[in-house]
């Protein structure tokens, strides 16, 4: 299997090009943003009324549906949570399913164990739709940008009649191959990293405040030497500054980092890092934090060994 990673160029989207964004939330909202910019004609559609209007709000036309939404599209771009509400949005009442034109691709961003991406995949396929694999990372700033990477594989005239959409949304975007699934492997492999340097980059700050150190000269030091991470170098901003709005929640590791165990209980192949991040993570959503920012799992390490982070006290 070869792997491009293709570089974004400036689509010249036609006013022919109609999309349904599925899903509004903080990462579908900028995809949809990124799409319009790019002169794309987008009908969004989410389960909150109240990120539809906003949509409606900034230009774009809304959908009370799924279904309503795909209705005549040439491409659906579904940003939701997991495989039950991609299946659900694919197959369930007012699906897109009901509506969405024969030849008409329909690209999920959903993170899921790849065997239901090649289930789904394999399913709209054979009604005459195409299916596109393409997990998203990057976080919601970048999703507004149009600069996401996307991780993609599908068949090669589902790539045709997504391309120009897909550089529309992503500043890299990785073509993995002909077969549904790969891409959701890939973005397991990015989600098991992701979570097990969030984990380590709580301990450690918080590690570092049960030192007596500046935490603001940590994360100085570390960011210049060896043991930086993205994840350090992102996240622990949010815990210098107390700050744990979400960007991207806790929940979501849980989740993710749930069907790595999955995956590799399946494979019989041991995952020992990653189920001691995912332990963090449930222990983080336990205490009530499963919503607020992922940066939240240092107050659990804070909250155990009774230190008091910037913002937070201590009872």
């Amino acid at each position: 299997m070869t792997v491009q990673a293709v570089q974004r160029e400036n689509p010249a989207a036609t006013k022919a090009t109609r999309v349904a964004v599925i899903g509004l939330g903080s990462m579908g909202f900028g995809m949809a943003q990124s799409l319009q910019r790019a002169a794309f004609e987008v009908t969004g559609f989410d389960v909150d009324e109240a990120a539809v209007t906003r949509f409606v709000a900034q230009g774009g036309r809304g959908a009370s549906t799924p279904a309503q939404a795909a209705q005549d599209a040439d491409v659906v771009v579904s940003v939701v949570v997991n495989a039950a509400q991609t299946e659900a949005i694919l197959f369930g009442e007012h699906g897109v399913g009901e509506t969405l034109p024969e030849g008409a691709v329909f690209v999920s961003s959903a993170t899921m164990d790849p065997d239901l991406a090649r289930k789904f995949a394999a399913r709209l396929e054979e009604t005459g739709r195409l299916y596109l694999d393409a997990p998203i990372s990057g976080g919601s700033v970048r999703a507004a940008e149009g600069a996401l990477t996307i991780l993609a594989s599908g068949s090669p005239a589902a790539f045709a009649k997504a391309r120009p959409l897909l550089d529309a949304m992503a500043a890299k975007l990785y073509e993995l191959g002909d077969e549904p699934g790969t891409g959701a492997a890939f973005k397991m492999i990015n989600q098991l990293l992701a979570g097990v340097h969030i984990a380590a980059a709580s301990e450690a700050i918080v590690f570092a405040a049960r030192q007596g150190l500046d935490l603001r000269k940590v994360y100085e030091v570390i960011t210049a030497s060896a043991g930086n991470s993205w994840m350090f170098e992102n996240r622990m901003p949010h815990v210098l500054d107390g700050d744990y709005t979400q960007r991207s929640a806790v929940d979501i590791f849980v989740k993710d980092l749930g069907i790595i165990q999955d995956m590799a209980r399946s494979a019989k192949y041991p995952v020992p890092v990653a189920a001691a991040a995912l332990q963090m993570f449930l222990m983080t959503s336990a205490g009530g934090m499963g919503r607020d920012d992922d940066a939240s799992v240092a107050r659990v390490y804070a909250r155990i060994t009774g230190i008091d982070l910037p913002g937070t006290t201590q009872p």
